[in-house]
């Protein structure tokens, strides 16, 4: 008999798990309480421009590329695929004219570097050269396996692996190693905010993020990123798997430390496995009711742990095409980025921010209506839980003011203010309320030390049997490619546990 495996939440790492589980021969049934399927990689439609709600980003597009490989589909067939070249322009506050291209040729990107410093040049090579073997070996000995026991990764095995690469201190300490220039440190260091961690306080093993762009570019789908979604949902049906959309579940039912299945409408819906994608924090508050299934991850646990940055999101649809703005992808740095992080992650309301910029009707003309393109605008700020400030009409208000007065110091943007048609904005409240994310972290928990490989909740649940988790609050972490991965842990731990 078939056995039956149920997914709480349609997130990516949820999709990608049903996928897995689906076609190694279980009956898999997606319980999702919003109306799409994506979770935080989903599409907001207004006025008929069409923005990419969270993620927008395509690094490791082979991570993208494999879940339909496994089932045996071209993956141009579901998520058709370009490279980017320049893959982001950079903009510093004091120098608005004199824009800085990144491009995914190693020629070209080593040009840019001595025109920025010419001594850094030969660091830089040094730094792609060290961080690469950090890479390899994470690759293949940290991103694709569980982590129960500490003696999973301290042993000897592991350390004879590890490379003579001094991996200590954050992301800004191992960059600064090898780079003096603080614009270059810049444009290399605010990477981290990818998976919402400062580069001043993230483990060095992240400063590998850039590494991974400058190496290997980036990609945009046609579509949109809400195409990947979509896509997945789709390959997911075809398998003969089931999607309840508007199921917002209300605990998960466990008997005597067992997973049973869940509760939707105050009924019960029996499971033999159940894969929870709900954000690990709120999943352990919410949904695991019994003291000895939550193991150590207590409510005062859960209270206590860090957790990512937030993010502030501006969505407007323009009444022209943008063609003095040539990148799809546009960071705007406006002052210090240690003084912009130090202030995130204390709380404070920031007076100056780094924000970042995403035009992805250049690139396809049918998310905007013709002639128009809609700009999708993020802005890192504090999590629910740190902000010592409120969100509030005024704040919305505030954080606005301060983009557009900035983008209007950029040639192409001078006139954005009278140019909106249309919009709607993404506040961390939102991120709380919408996507159950713990303090409205969009990233989930931070990936410090204390909160990395063995010491980060892993996807086998350590209490409740036939229990699984999966998402950017487990191992390995946040970001797109890498829940990927957290989804084939889950489904592997499961196939091996049920054989």
């Amino acid at each position: 008999m078939t056995k039956k495996v149920i997914i709480i939440g349609a997130g990516v790492a949820g999709l990608a798990s049903a996928i897995r589980l689906q076609h190694a021969g279980y009956q898999v049934e997606i319980h999702e309480k919003d109306a799409t399927p994506g979770g935080k990689m989903n599409r907001l439609e207004k006025d008929g421009y069409q923005f990419d709600l969270g993620p927008s980003i395509v690094m490791m597009p082979e991570l993208y590329r494999e879940i339909f490989e496994l089932c045996g589909r071209d993956p141009d067939d579901y998520i058709p695929m370009e490279k980017l070249d320049p893959m982001y322009r950079v903009y510093f506050s004091d120098t608005p004219g004199a824009p800085i291209d990144i491009s995914s040729d190693l020629t070209e990107l080593t040009r840019t570097i001595e025109s920025i410093s010419p001594g850094d040049t030969e660091g830089f090579l040094h730094y792609l050269h060290d961080i690469y073997k950090g890479f390899i070996f994470a690759q293949d000995n940290i991103l694709k396996r569980p982590f129960h026991r500490r003696r999973d990764f301290y042993n000897l095995s592991m350390i004879r692996k590890t490379p003579k690469v001094k991996l200590v201190g954050t992301a800004d300490n191992f960059i600064g190693r090898y780079i003096n220039s603080e614009r270059l440190k810049q444009i290399m260091g605010f990477q981290t905010l990818y998976i919402g961690v400062s580069p001043f306080n993230g483990p060095s093993f992240y400063s590998m993020i850039p590494m991974i762009q400058f190496l290997y570019g980036i990609w945009f789908i046609k579509g949109g990123m809400y195409t990947m979604a979509t896509a997945m949902e789709r390959l997911f049906k075809e398998l003969g798997g089931q999607i309840h959309y508007g199921s917002s579940v209300q605990e998960i039912s466990i008997d005597d430390r067992k997973a049973t299945g869940i509760k939707v409408d105050d009924k019960k819906i029996d499971a033999d496995f159940i894969v929870c994608n709900a954000d690990f924090p709120y999943a352990m508050k919410n949904l695991v009711k019994s003291p000895l299934a939550k193991g150590k991850f207590t409510d005062e646990k859960i209270d206590g742990m860090k957790y990512s940055c937030s993010a502030f999101l501006l969505y407007l649809g323009m009444d022209r095409k943008y063609e003095d703005v040539e990148n799809v992808h546009n960071f705007i740095f406006n002052e210090s980025l240690e003084k912009n992080m130090q202030d995130i992650f204390e709380g404070k309301r920031l007076e100056h921010g780094a924000f970042y910029v995403y035009i992805a009707s250049k690139l396809d003309p049918t998310l905007a209506p013709e002639g128009k393109d809609g700009l999708y605008i993020l802005m890192p700020v504090s999590d629910l839980g740190t902000a010592d400030y409120e969100w509030n009409d005024e704040t919305v208000q505030y954080y606005r003011t301060y983009i557009l007065e900035t983008l209007k110091k950029i040639r192409g943007f001078e006139n954005i203010g009278q140019e909106i048609v249309t919009e709607a904005h993404f506040t961390p409240l939102d991120f709380e309320s919408r996507f159950n994310s713990y303090n409205g972290a969009a990233f989930g928990l931070q990936p410090t030390l204390s909160q990395s490989i063995h010491r980060r909740p892993q996807s086998k649940s350590p209490s409740c049997v036939n229990l699984y988790f999966t998402g950017s609050s487990t191992h390995p972490g946040a970001g797109v490619p890498i829940v990927l991965l957290s989804a084939g842990i889950a489904a592997g731990e499961l196939i091996n546990d049920d054989e």
